[in-house]
């Protein structure tokens, strides 16, 4: 699995890249904060929105802490989906980064 630090991910946004950054958190959790530019698809949800991915373009997928999101990348992969999870989730964003502007 392919996995990006909270850092290197906040550096491609304030480099102004095209990032398809898919946030996999409950409403509760995205209620309190959510990277700029992110979508927002629970990860319950992904299976049954799988045609909204695009097998073309690659996902960045963010969590609370990590496991979700990398549990949302190994379902991507296994189905030819290009996805790479942050390390650390939000926590490691909130910690690590400025959000750009």
């Amino acid at each position: 699995m392919k996995e990006i630090q909270a850092t290197e991910l906040a550096n491609k946004l304030k480099n102004g890249e095209k990032l398809n950054i898919i946030d996999v958190r409950e409403d509760d959790e995205v209620a309190q904060g959510i990277i700029p530019g992110a979508k927002h698809i629970r990860l319950g949800e992904i299976p049954d929105r799988l045609e909204e991915f695009n097998q073309d373009e690659h996902y960045y997928m963010v969590c609370r802490s990590g496991a979700r999101s990398g549990r949302a990348t190994e379902y991507l992969e296994a189905n030819g989906i290009g996805a790479t999870n942050m390390e650390g989730g939000m926590l490691a964003w909130e910690d690590e980064t400025e959000v750009p502007e």
